[in-house]
């Protein structure tokens, strides 16, 4: 008897896919000791600006939040916010949203 035959078919797809995917033979990314430094260095800060924005109060706060967490889950991925972009992202929680102008016609 084959151990194929005591699978499930959810298990059995799922041995296919992890087969397939094992011999995909992707090259490995190779990732230098400046970027290791620089993603230290941002998940620290981000990791500081959500433990200091605990406290803080708005409508804005709660999206800024929810923005540094999804930075820390897709740490991982290939694209990466630049530096502009990450100076942002940590000051979002803390810096006030511009006010909405109103239209004013008498």
């Amino acid at each position: 008897m084959s151990s194929t035959q005591n699978l499930t078919p959810l298990q059995a797809s799922e041995a296919r896919r992890l087969a397939a995917l094992a011999a995909a033979d992707k090259p490995k990314r190779v990732i230098s000791e400046e970027e290791k430094a620089t993603r230290k260095d941002r998940v620290a800060r981000a990791k500081d600006a959500l433990a200091r924005s605990v406290g803080a109060k708005g409508e804005h706060v709660a999206a800024a939040r929810a923005a540094l967490k999804s930075y820390l889950q897709k740490l991982n991925e290939p694209k990466q916010p630049n530096d502009e972009q990450f100076e942002a992202l940590i000051a979002a929680p803390f810096a006030a949203p511009p006010k909405k102008k109103t239209d004013r016609r008498f």
